[in-house]
């Protein structure tokens, strides 16, 4: 049986004043199977192509962050898995954001999870 889940692509924009961007990541929120997970890969030659002085190191830890909110970490531990997934694609004007909130339909939301990574940041 398929289920509903929401996802948005994890994007990092090095020099926000350009506007110019990589897709990074995917997360991933099913309610129905209280399923929240974030998979990232940087590609740093796509990121240096769009700024060569990029903080490489910064954007990875930043990127944890994004997996260890998922997962309960620090002040998130307090709250559901649904406000952990509002709170991070919430709109914001930082290197890394999320872009637009789609839905869809999977059996299963992990292996899902894995196809959007691979269709939409590894490609």
């Amino acid at each position: 049986m398929r289920i509903p889940y929401e996802y948005a692509v994890i994007q990092a924009v090095p020099r926000i004043e350009r506007g110019e961007l990589i897709n990074v990541g995917v997360i991933l929120y099913c309610q129905r199977r209280d399923f929240l997970s974030a998979r990232t890969e940087l590609r740093e030659d796509r990121l240096r192509a769009l700024d060569p002085r990029a903080d490489v190191p910064a954007i990875r830890a930043a990127l944890a962050s994004w997996d260890a909110t998922c997962g309960g970490s620090g002040a998130a531990g307090d709250i559901s898995l649904g406000e952990r997934f509002r709170w991070l694609v919430a709109p914001r004007s930082t290197i890394l954001r999320a872009g637009p909130v789609h839905m869809g339909l999977a059996a299963d939301p992990g292996e899902e999870l894995d196809r959007l990574v691979e269709l939409l940041v590894k490609i």
